[in-house]
């Protein structure tokens, strides 16, 4: 009896003593970083173990924007500070002329997004938007030509044809009940746009929002709690991850659209099929980079790399334009004199140009671009940027010297929202974007596309989308609130990072023609 108790209780000891060094190495691991901001007399946030600056965040208490906005005003007299993503330091820039320096004056030390995806991890880890160095040169140089004015203005009959099927989709339901939830709406015309303009697929998203491409693509920006465990211990051992080949995104989606798009280019190959389009422009890099013979290194290219990439453009060109229109027409039914001022250039330039609507109408669009620039603004589809320092870069001022490899944070979503540069930041305000006023802000203050050689390459297309879509339905539809309509709206971070409306945008619709 006496030796049984003298076991157990060697085996208690034992047990308690690996617990306590397992929590010793924890510790120290997760705090071995945290001497970086004060060694180097950078002002910082004080992080906790485990979880850095992130705690919150992390246990979903509040969203990565309200974080953001936290830390930034926290320090709102100094260019930068340090804070703590877990255990990794980020340099957090909140100065605008710091912010130009490194988008573009001095883009060749911030090359890469500092946003690290695994090829292994997910097919995306293959895209543009991941892609480092000379892989992301060669890429970009490659897809350009896919986005030039001449293939834009090629798209702009079939953007027509799903903005008519939209409005088709409205006035049936208006049959039923004149409540529209616009971002389902504009999700459907989004979905097809890319399908249709992009890759020559005909997907009905309009007429059928849980059709296989609307779920999935669900699915992929879908916040789960395996993506947050993933998230945590990418930033807390990111080899563990890496090794045991832990999938960020949904297997069954990514596999889903990795077999469309193959098949899409399996199908123009064997048919002979050419068209003017995005999956022309992918073909084209697939033949000079992945086909390629004696390719090796940052060279090297496959056919994942040009299916990552297809994947990509569909998902983002379908959910950023969507949440885009949602939020500008939930502005505008709360301001009417700004709706009926852009239905008015609408309806001027519709009759200028005999009902055209291509190129040169939308060049027109003058007020309508201010429309959509403020609803950038106040709505920044991605709240913040990454960069990562590809050299040791000394700032202009020589106040800080920045190491190969250090994350860069910036607060896109905190900056368009300050009221130093934005007065009354809240207010909804097209006039922000006049000639005049624009001239007035410094570089740096402006940016939902991001800016420098790594401005969003489809930005140009989507302008052009959501000018067509707000034409169609606004020379049709009034849009108001009604008791539906969340005030104030609230919003979602996605796992993307991209922002969208949480609960939809229910908007009541009246035709026009009943007033």
């Amino acid at each position: 009896m006496i030796a049984f108790l003298i076991d157990c209780l060697v085996d208690n000891i034992t047990c308690l003593g690996l617990i306590t060094i397992f929590t010793v190495l924890v510790y120290y691991h997760s705090t071995s970083t945290f001497g970086k901001w004060r060694k180097l007399n950078i002002p910082f946030v004080p992080p906790v173990p485990l979880f850095g600056n992130a705690f919150g965040m992390m246990m979903r208490l509040e969203l990565p924007i309200d974080m953001s906005e936290r830390m930034y005003y926290r320090f709102s007299d100094v260019k930068l500070f340090g804070f703590y993503m877990m255990r990794e330091p980020i340099l957090f820039v909140r100065d605008p002329e710091l912010i130009h320096t490194i988008l573009v004056k001095d883009f060749s030390y911030f090359t890469d997004h500092g946003l690290d995806l695994d090829p292994s991890m997910s097919v995306l880890g293959n895209s543009l938007f991941f892609s480092k160095g000379q892989k992301w040169r060669t890429m970009r140089q490659k897809l350009t030509p896919g986005f030039t004015s001449g293939k834009l203005k090629d798209t702009y009959c079939q953007i027509n044809e799903c903005s008519d099927e939209m409005v088709s989709g409205i006035v049936e339901t208006l049959g039923k009940t004149d409540r529209i939830d616009v971002k389902t709406a504009t999700t459907g015309f989004s979905t097809d746009v890319i399908g249709t303009c992009a890759f020559g697929l005909k997907l009905d998203a309009i007429k059928n929002d849980d059709s296989d491409f609307r779920r999935y693509i669900r699915r992929m920006f879908q916040v789960t709690t395996k993506q947050l465990i993933v998230q945590v211990l990418m930033m807390f051992c990111p080899r563990v991850i890496k090794l045991l080949k832990i999938q960020m995104l949904p297997v069954e989606a990514t596999d889903f659209f990795y077999k469309l798009f193959r098949d899409v280019f399996e199908y123009r190959e064997e048919h002979n099929v050419v068209r003017n389009d995005l999956t022309q422009t992918l073909m084209q890099a697939r033949k000079e980079l992945v086909l390629k013979e004696n390719s090796t290194g940052e060279d090297k290219f496959t056919d994942t790399d040009i299916i990552g990439n297809a994947i990509l453009m569909f998902a983002a060109g379908s959910e950023t334009v969507s949440s885009m229109l949602s939020f500008c027409l939930y502005e505008l039914a709360f301001n009417k004199e700004i709706q009926d001022k852009l239905r008015a250039e609408i309806c001027a330039m519709n009759a200028k140009h005999d009902g055209q609507l291509n190129n040169d109408y939308l060049m027109d669009l003058h007020y309508t671009t201010m429309v959509l620039e403020e609803t950038g603004r106040k709505y920044t589809i991605a709240f913040s940027l990454m960069r990562e320092t590809t050299k040791t870069y000394t700032l202009p001022d020589k106040s800080l010297v920045i190491e190969k490899g250090q994350k860069i944070f910036i607060p896109m979503f905190s900056i368009h929202r300050d009221p130093k540069y934005y007065p009354d930041p809240l207010k909804f305000d097209p006039e922000r974007f006049s000639v005049e006023q624009k001239s007035q802000r410094p570089n740096g203050t402006y940016m939902p596309f991001g800016d420098g050689p790594r401005l969003c390459i489809g930005k140009r297309f989507a302008e052009s989308e959501m000018k067509l879509a707000l034409s169609n339905i606004l020379s049709k539809f009034e849009v108001s609130p009604c008791e539906q309509t969340e005030i104030p709206l609230e919003l979602l971070v996605a796992s993307s990072s991209l922002i969208s409306p949480k609960n939809g945008v229910v908007l009541k619709f009246r035709p026009i023609d009943e007033q």
